[in-house]
């Protein structure tokens, strides 16, 4: 069969023609066109029922492997520095029990009291009062007012707050205020200030737990 040939076939080819149920009838051209017809479909199918999911995993597995890449950077950094964390955690520790140690148990608030009061007289002050306000509970300390009462002249003040800052114990100070003296020296003059010293709770869930131990 030339081109001339089936060119006239081709073009003196009409669909409505065809006999479907007997495609073997067909003539070549027809066939030739169906079979690349269905090889495409089959193609395209193939392509977007699978092809087109393997390529979503494919990119789900890229951003998978960098997702794991960074965390695998990350422990291995940890890894890598774990030493350096472990005494990094003993510095902590340490300095957090030193500092514990600095906060008054309950035994050791009278001499704390006494100290202040030492302070008070080192610098001159007149005490009217030093005593002990309501405790206030937090979740983690236990605040332990002393509400402080003293008159003597302004830089005798300075000389009490420097020597209360320098006590072994964690003492801070708040609600200052000064007002005259009204005494017959001019110069003289009422300091009114709260002391605030801490304990850890951690004492005190002890001796309640210890308590309720012994009572069952």
């Amino acid at each position: 069969m030339d081109i001339q040939e089936l060119n006239d076939k081709l073009s003196s080819f009409d669909i409505n023609d065809v006999d479907w149920n007997n495609m073997g009838s067909w003539p070549l051209p027809g066939r030739v066109f169906f079979a690349l017809v269905l090889f495409f479909s089959v193609l395209t199918g193939m392509y977007f029922f699978d092809i087109q999911g393997l390529s979503d995993k494919y990119t789900s597995a890229i951003t998978k492997e960098e997702t794991l890449k960074k965390e695998f950077e990350t422990k291995a950094f940890r890894v890598a520095n774990l030493a350096s964390y472990k005494k990094q955690l003993e510095e902590i520790e340490e300095s957090f029990g030193s500092l514990l140690r600095q906060l008054p148990k309950d035994t050791e608030v009278p001499d704390l009291l006494e100290d202040i009061t030492t302070a008070a007289l080192g610098a001159s002050l007149q005490i009217k009062s030093i005593k002990l306000d309501s405790e206030v509970e937090t979740e983690f300390y236990t605040e332990l007012p002393i509400n402080i009462d003293v008159v003597g002249e302004y830089h005798d003040f300075g000389a009490f707050v420097s020597a209360v800052a320098g006590l072994g114990r964690i003492v801070t100070l708040h609600d200052f205020e000064i007002t005259s003296a009204k005494t017959a020296d001019a110069n003289k003059l009422n300091l009114k200030i709260v002391a605030k010293t801490y304990r850890y709770n951690n004492e005190s869930k002890k001796k309640k737990t210890s308590k309720k131990r012994k009572k069952r």
